[in-house]
């Protein structure tokens, strides 16, 4: 029977929620009470969310798992690794955080991701998807040759099985043949429905009438056992396991060297229970397939077959989304939908690429008008950069669109397939600097020092929508890999224009000339530095303001230029200090003996902490109070 969807709450819960201050207290509830604290969970979920912003679908459908993992295994003795941190809400809810949960994603408040440094209970940080298998074998591994006796579970789900790391786990658990419990959550979705062979297999492992019938047929035989221990459990899995080959060959995870248990109703508490507790003391590699629904118990996420609101800002709990949607110009990504829409309709050589990113990289009207061209491959960021250097080999203009964060994990792809082969494919690199209440698992801070080294790569940044289109259209119409990065947030404008220009490779944009100082900004900075060129004015300093446009190539001529004449320069970035483009210019100066006083703001040397953008860019001291009085103090010295 489908579950009444939570109405609202005004004022968070109370209850058994309450009285949960670590995992141990829930060992003595009753299933009723269990039942009655999921219910609890998700309307704590849905209010806090609601308030705060952050991840809902995912979490809404583990609250039962996460309950029955916390009733039957004991952390933080037993290790429970999650896959996809964002899932992991209501563990943190169980494990002594309901009271600060009101912070969540806040600054110096709960992380919206699992981070050991936060609890106990959080055994593995996790940001990015489909690390839980590795990570919980090498735990497994640390637990045998230390002579130490714990369980090890790894949670994996919400498209984290389309990755390749996955399965490069699973074939060394096999082969192993280590004591591991991996859990695959199974809600057919990542952001996006998910998508090729792994989804369609699974689906069938759902479907398959007769191996259902083998499973009901299986459950009544065990529960006929007054006292399943593990041997007859054992030969109750030996004798379908015989009784399968018949009617379904092996299942994937069998090949493997896995033995396979499901799939069963990851939303029914007292099964979930039962499959824990008969496998926590069985030996070798074991898989229990649940089946969840992404956003379970919020009608407005069960039947939004897109995303199933997998991440919000602030909402209306009685509306499913905000509940005055403000006219605001353009975000970043929003324009680059639009021109790479706009110049998709004059070249038919251009496809778009996305890993399971195709609503947050923006690509979800190209995928509508262009469904020939466009290509979700799934959280396999390896692949579609490797997929795009053959498709530009080929004579086509991809166009792989990806957030900074998990460009990082195609690294050797980038080097090795595109830029050593200088093939044309143009990386968008979304979310490129603070990430905001995503915290440092989502921070693009990377993304200009791992690409400024690699010979034939064009760096791009764009100020604002319209040189977005700009670089855009250079891009596509360059003969070689590009990148062009942008931030989380809006642009000025409403609109792009209807045609684009070529901007020449290399070249910056004087804002404003001034002979005392000269200040260059990458990308929407530029902003925060023309404010601070107006108030330096009004204290007679004449500032420079240059729009830098490329990071690689440097406009050589142009620094050297201001370097020589005002003898200081400061650059302002929202990248990494280390490698970045500052480093760059110092390195130019040097390399043309030019000596000049430099100063460089940007992303210091450690791994910031999640908050607003506003309130992260000026603790690191990129906004237009810490550039004036920069150059205030260039000035002075």
């Amino acid at each position: 029977m489908k579950e009444e969807s939570i109405p609202r709450q005004d004022s968070g819960t109370t209850g058994i929620l309450d009285s949960i201050e670590a995992p141990s207290d829930i060992k003595t509830l009753s299933l009723k009470e269990l039942k009655l604290l999921a219910r609890e969970i998700r309307q704590k979920i849905i209010s806090t969310v609601s308030k705060n912003g952050g991840h809902l679908g995912g979490p809404l459908g583990c609250v039962e798992l996460s309950i029955a993992l916390h009733y039957v295994f004991n952390s933080p003795e037993d290790k429970l690794v999650w896959d996809v941190g964002h899932q992991a809400y209501a563990h943190k809810l169980l494990t002594g955080r309901n009271k600060n949960f009101h912070t969540l994603r806040q600054y110096n408040g709960i992380s919206g991701f699992v981070k050991p440094s936060e609890s106990e209970h959080d055994a593995y940080g996790v940001g990015h998807s489909s690390t839980s298998i590795s990570a919980a074998l090498g735990m497994v591994i640390a637990r045998d040759l230390k002579h130490e006796n714990y369980n090890v579970i790894a949670i994996i789900g919400d498209g984290a099985l389309t990755a390749g790391i996955a399965y490069e786990a699973l074939n060394q658990a096999g082969l192993l043949q280590k004591n591991i419990l991996v859990i695959l959550n199974d809600n057919k979705m990542s952001i996006n429905p998910n998508v090729g062979a792994i989804s369609r297999y699974l689906q069938q492992l759902v479907v398959y009438p007769r191996y259902h019938e083998l499973r009901k047929r299986t459950k009544e035989l065990m529960l006929k056992i007054p006292k399943i221990g593990e041997d007859a459990v054992e030969k109750t899995y030996q004798f379908e396991k015989k009784i399968k080959k018949v009617v379904m060959p092996l299942t994937l995870f069998e090949e493997f060297g896995f033995r396979y248990f499901g799939p069963i109703d990851g939303h029914n508490i007292g099964d979930l229970i039962h499959a824990f507790q008969n496998m926590k003391d069985l030996e070798g590699p074991l898989l229990l397939h649940i089946i969840t629904e992404k956003g379970k118990g919020y009608h407005f996420a069960e039947n939004d077959g897109e995303t199933r609101l997998h991440g919000m800002s602030p909402f209306s709990i009685d509306l499913g989304k905000a509940e005055k949607k403000e006219i605001k110009p353009l975000t970043f990504t929003e324009a680059f939908s639009q021109s790479l829409c706009k110049l998709s309709e004059l070249n038919e050589d251009i496809v778009a690429i996305t890993p399971a990113m195709k609503s947050g990289s923006g690509l979800t009207e190209f995928a509508r008008r262009f469904p020939d061209r466009f290509f979700d491959v799934g959280i396999a960021e390896q692949h579609a950069v490797s997929f795009s250097g053959g498709m530009a080999i080929q004579g086509l203009k991809p166009v792989c669109a990806l957030y900074s964060t998990f460009f990082q994990r195609a690294y050797d792809q980038f080097i090795h397939d595109i830029c050593l082969q200088n093939l044309p494919v143009t990386f968008v690199v979304d979310r490129a600097g603070l990430a905001g209440e995503d915290g440092p698992t989502h921070h693009g801070t990377f993304d200009i020092a791992f690409m400024r080294s690699i010979p034939h790569i064009t760096i791009m940044a764009p100020k604002d929508e319209r040189e977005l289109f700009d670089m855009l259209h250079t891009s596509v119409n360059t003969n070689g890999p590009c990148s062009i990065r942008f931030p989380k947030g809006s642009t000025k404008s409403f609109e792009i224009p209807d045609t684009p220009h070529k901007i020449g490779i290399g070249k910056s944009e004087i804002i404003k000339k001034g002979k005392d100082i000269a200040i260059f900004s990458v990308g929407p900075l530029a902003d925060e530095a023309i404010i601070a060129a107006t108030r330096l004015e009004e204290k007679g300093i004449n500032v420079s303001v240059i729009n830098a446009r490329f990071i690689k190539p440097l406009d050589k001529k142009a620094i050297l230029s201001f370097a020589k004449k005002t003898k200081k320069i400061i650059t302002i970035e929202e990248g990494a200090l280390h490698g970045g483009f500052g480093s760059g210019v110092l390195e130019l100066l040097h390399d043309n003996g030019v000596s000049a006083q430099v100063k460089r703001l940007g992303i210091p040397d450690t791994f910031i902490d999640h908050g607003s953008l506003s309130l992260l860019r000026k603790k690191v001291g990129l906004d237009s109070d810490h550039v004036e009085k920069t150059a205030y103090e260039m000035m002075q010295s």
